[in-house]
């Protein structure tokens, strides 16, 4: 008869090799922990690498918003430059336009106060040129005879000499103009020319007219 036996195993069990040890379990815990530190600088590292890649990026986006605002800027201060040079310039040439408006006006109405002075003033001009007691005819406006007559008496007044001088009505000639004529010459005073005398001499005060 054979003899039962309870177990079909040994009861004493001897540790296996597969089953870590106390000193395996310490090595894993270190393990671990070391590469939780490594994954954890690595993180670190990560974000930092982002957050600085990130800076990078913003600063160049502020840079090249930057550039294009100065640009921008330049290209608006050039277009107010070229405004501001032509509204010069047109304030400048209706300036012009005007002061000589107003200094064509001025000078007609000097021209046409001044006819007897400028006419008195022809007639001297003459009597310097023509010999002494050469006939001149003073041709004027009708309108105007009187008025040069009365000139002529005063300038014979303080003259010693006789003075061929006659006044001759011309309706042909404008009023406040005179035509002095003599037998070899003559000579044409023109409120037109005088106007033109005084705006040469206005344009030489300022230039810009």
């Amino acid at each position: 008869m054979h003899a039962v036996q309870p177990f079909a195993f040994d009861r004493v069990f001897a540790p296996s090799a597969s089953v870590a040890t106390g000193p395996d379990v310490a090595s894993l815990e270190a393990e671990v922990v070391r590469l939780r530190e490594t994954l954890g600088g690595e993180i670190d590292r990560a974000r930092m690498d982002g957050f600085e890649a990130g800076l990078a990026q913003a600063r160049a986006e502020q840079s090249a918003a930057l550039l294009a605002a100065t640009d921008a800027l330049q290209a608006s201060l050039e277009l107010l430059d070229e405004r501001f040079a032509k509204a010069e310039e047109q304030l400048t040439a209706e300036a012009a336009t005007l002061a000589l408006a107003a200094a064509d006006h001025l000078a007609g109405h000097a021209a046409n106060l001044q006819p007897l002075a400028a006419i008195d003033e022809a007639i001297g001009r003459t009597l310097d040129q023509v010999r002494r007691g050469t006939p001149i005819h003073v041709r004027v406006h009708p309108d105007l005879a009187p008025a040069i007559e009365d000139v002529i008496a005063g300038r014979q007044s303080r003259d010693r000499r006789k003075l061929h001088l006659l006044v001759v009505p011309d309706p042909a000639i404008p009023t406040g103009d005179a035509r002095l004529v003599w037998e070899d010459g003559s000579l044409i005073c023109s409120a037109d020319a005088r106007r033109e005398a005084l705006l040469r001499e206005l344009r030489q005060l300022f230039p810009g007219l």
